[in-house]
């Protein structure tokens, strides 16, 4: 049996889903809570993409991307990014494949977007999400965004229609 991954907007239906997901009580000071990013999306309509993951009808996590924002905050333009700007799995649903169904999702908007890199940040330390991230090929850029290091995903140019980064993937239910 398979089930289908896919991405929901956030809507008046399911806001109550969203804002129920929450991470593991050790995670909490990794990343905002979903409600934060949703407050965050609607104060930067058009940069800020707010999405749930769903594993059939089931809400398994939260992502929040960004797009073509100014990166070093200069003014200039001269650093325009895309990227991942949150990523909250639920606790009992973690290290089953939906961070990285994320990561691929978030990549082929990019792509769709004619964009070639994916940029996300993350808390140093034993306990932050680093090597997933280095996991799924992210480099360190040596920058920091505040207290988070920074890490970009070089993304080929494959059509993620035909490639694994489509927004829809089968895949075992447990996670193999």
């Amino acid at each position: 049996m398979t089930t289908t991954l896919r991405l929901a907007e956030v809507t008046a239906a399911n806001f109550d889903v969203a804002i129920g997901l929450k991470v593991r009580p050790d995670q909490q000071h990794l990343v905002a809570p979903v409600v934060k990013s949703l407050a965050e999306a609607y104060v930067h309509p058009g940069i800020a993409w707010p999405r749930i993951i769903l594993d059939g009808d089931r809400a398994v996590g939260f992502l929040m991307a960004f797009f073509d924002i100014d990166f070093a905050g200069d003014g200039t333009g001269t650093d325009v990014r895309s990227g991942l700007w949150r990523l909250n799995i639920a606790a009992g649903e973690q290290a089953r494949g939906y961070g990285r169904f994320a990561v691929e999702s978030v990549a082929a908007e990019i792509r769709r977007r004619g964009g070639t890199r994916l940029t996300a940040s993350w808390h140093p330390g034993e306990d932050g999400p680093e090597r997933f991230y280095l996991g799924l090929g992210f480099r360190l850029t040596g920058e920091m965004s505040g207290d988070q290091r920074v890490g970009e995903l070089e993304l080929s140019q494959a059509d993620p229609r035909t490639s694994r980064s489509a927004c829809v993937v089968r895949r075992n239910p447990a996670g193999r």
